[in-house]
């Protein structure tokens, strides 16, 4: 028996990682092993889900991993999963969101994001694993995962980290080496500015993007919700206020129209003096859009006098 398990899946780990179904297949439809096999696994990862479970994780805590590698790190499909915490880092909730590749999760933003406010979630660990066996994201994970934390910034949602998982390895998407090595973007205030009013203005501009999508989310008529060019200016605020550059793609994202649209928009406030288009430091492929110094400086002062 153990030769034919090893001889149609190779390894252990793929082994372990199959349904009752799967396994009556190689082993015969009566076998007793296949649902031994089955019964074992569901044991062990209980006992190491209960490790995680009711206490403070982080994306690198090496149980977490452990977790997710045997539970999901030797599938044969792709699978995103999302870990939801509420503000002390605890998981409150476990869920798998889709099957198939990670250039679909654009479509599943919002079904992610609704359920984090559901359960009232201050943030949340995406994971999802990569049966080719090597866990290095793709230019996809990546540009996707920057557009979920540009969202969950304007929900208040903290996209922690998204992890790729196989049945022996993992990598830290929003710490991965060449990310944790970029100098930060210039912040939108100068020394001279008050930090109070910084501080205030950016809670401001949140809860105003945070309604803002709400309201396009309870009414569900995206089209009847028109001021795009507002929408690009507070997701820059918010993130030049964070610290945070913001790509030409992104913005595009946050004005809602379709990408074309948005190009001609985005340039269109450009030649107005609104943003400045900037070279990224590390990759010259791509550019990314700011507000200009004085538009800044004249939005820290609005939202510092109250929200919208």
């Amino acid at each position: 028996m153990a030769d034919r398990l090893l001889s149609e899946y190779r390894t252990l780990a793929r082994v372990w990682a199959q349904s009752p179904a799967s396994l009556r297949r190689v082993l015969g439809k009566d076998s007793p092993v296949a649902v031994m096999l089955s019964a074992a696994r569901s044991a062990t990862l209980e006992s190491m889900r209960s490790e995680v479970a009711g206490r403070a994780v982080s994306p690198a805590d090496p149980k977490l991993i452990r977790y997710l590698q045997a539970s999901m790190g030797a599938l044969p499909h792709e699978i995103l999963r999302a870990l939801f915490l509420d503000g002390s880092r605890r998981v409150i909730g476990d869920e798998q969101m889709q099957h198939g590749t990670i250039g679909q999760l654009t479509v599943h933003a919002r079904v992610i994001f609704r359920r984090a406010l559901e359960l009232n979630a201050a943030g949340v660990i995406l994971v999802h694993n990569h049966p080719s066996g090597d866990p290095t994201p793709s230019r996809g994970d990546i540009d996707v995962t920057e557009r979920l934390v540009s969202i969950g910034y304007a929900l208040d949602v903290a996209l922690l980290e998204h992890i790729v998982v196989t049945s022996t390895k993992h990598s830290l998407i929003l710490h991965r080496p060449a990310r944790a090595k970029r100098r930060p973007p210039e912040r939108l205030r100068d020394s001279a500015a008050d930090p109070n009013d910084a501080t205030l203005a950016l809670a401001n501009a949140r809860r105003t993007a945070r309604r803002r999508l709400l309201r396009r989310q309870l009414v569900g008529a995206d089209e009847c919700f028109g001021e795009p060019a507002w929408d690009i200016l507070i997701d820059l605020f918010i993130h030049e206020a964070q610290g945070r550059a913001v790509s030409t793609s992104s913005a595009c994202i946050a004005s809602g129209l379709p990408t074309s649209s948005a190009q001609r928009l985005l340039q269109r406030l450009c030649d107005a003096g609104l943003l400045v288009r900037e070279a990224d430091r590390d990759d010259g492929r791509r550019t990314h859009i700011r507000l200009s110094p004085d538009l800044a400086h004249r939005l820290t002062a609005y939202f510092a006098a109250g929200e919208d």
